[in-house]
């Protein structure tokens, strides 16, 4: 079994519209973009979306968005999404990138984030794609108040 979650929304921009395209986005979530030092193509918009990071991506392509999926088994997790019909498009240092039924980009990528919010937001899966029916994390937690 491994554990799955979206992690970020990318904004993926052509590399002559970043700054405009970062001012853009920091008048529309009221919040400043601030560079990522050891990832420069990055401008990270800070709390923009609760629980997700969102960025604008300096990009050689046109302009898109993407979702970033962090998890603690890339190749399984992989093997999830092109069960479901997803295809391998690139490999770019530990991100895998596939191409959504649809046309939509998306990256598979080890743990990035806060690793207790991974601990308790992330899906479980079976060791086999077997569709969508992953474990909600919440599921069988009784509410704080003992009651439910």
């Amino acid at each position: 079994m491994h554990r799955s979650r979206t992690y970020a929304i990318i904004i993926d921009t052509p590399e002559a519209e970043v700054s405009a395209a970062a001012d853009f986005w920091s008048g529309v979530f009221g919040t400043r973009a601030r560079p990522e030092p050891a990832e420069p193509q990055f401008q990270v918009l800070s709390r923009a979306i609760p629980g997700l990071v969102t960025a604008v991506q300096s990009v050689d392509a046109a302009a898109r968005y993407h979702l970033d999926i962090e998890t603690d088994d890339v190749a399984a997790e992989v093997a999830r999404l092109v069960a479901l019909g997803a295809t391998e498009v690139a490999t770019w240092l530990d991100c895998h990138v596939l191409r959504a039924p649809g046309g939509h980009l998306l990256c598979v990528i080890p743990v990035a984030g806060d690793p207790e919010v991974f601990r308790a937001e992330a899906r479980t899966w079976p060791d086999q794609a077997s569709g969508v029916d992953g474990v909600d994390p919440g599921a069988g937690k009784q509410p704080a108040n003992g009651s439910g």
